[in-house]
């Protein structure tokens, strides 16, 4: 470790992983476990202040850490954050005109789902092409962020950015689809 608290290191270092996109979810998820019991609170109910706030803030940091990295979409945007990009700036996004199509045809689809034939039948078929298309977006990061150029990393951002646009359209049909339940 780089300093005696650990608390210093970026997620990767955190668990020990190289900084990649393509992850072992089982092997993160086992060493959050070990590392959780080495550094949970109940583990410092005798210690100092110092100990248990120590502990407390070390917990965190895991708890922060092994969310974003099991997740592609917050990894992705670390991994950025990690070699300088900024995300701050919302001015530079420009989607395609094509993915932006691609947006507003789903959510009409979504809007009109009630005067489907069968809007369960037709909800599974948006949710099919989104987990299509975020697959496909995911394959298109993980080449993007595996050079780490200056421009690997603006086409890497322009996708978190429509990863963010599924991840809401995936939310919307979520919803869509517990309103239909409900209904039938």
């Amino acid at each position: 470790m780089s300093d005696s608290t650990g608390l210093s290191l970026n997620h990767f270092q955190l668990f020990e992983l190289p900084v990649s996109f393509a992850i072992d979810i089982p092997q993160l998820t086992a060493r959050y476990r070990d590392l959780q019991r080495t550094v949970h609170p109940d583990r410092f109910t005798n210690a100092s202040d110092q100990d248990r706030r120590l502990s407390m803030q070390r917990t965190a940091q895991l708890n922060e850490a092994f969310q974003v990295l099991k997740h592609p979409l917050s990894r992705a945007r670390y991994i950025l954050e990690l070699q300088g990009v900024d995300f701050n700036n919302e001015r530079d996004i420009q989607q395609d005109a094509l993915f932006l199509m691609e947006q507003m045809e789903l959510r009409e689809s979504l809007e009109n789902i009630e005067t489907a034939t069968d809007p369960l039948l037709r909800i599974s078929e948006i949710m099919q092409s989104i987990d299509e298309r975020e697959k496909q977006l995911f394959a298109e990061i993980q080449s993007d962020l595996k050079t780490n150029t200056e421009q690997g990393q603006k086409a890497a951002k322009a996708i978190v950015h429509k990863l963010q646009f599924m991840q809401k359209l995936r939310q919307e049909a979520d919803a869509k689809e517990a309103d239909l339940m409900d209904i039938l």
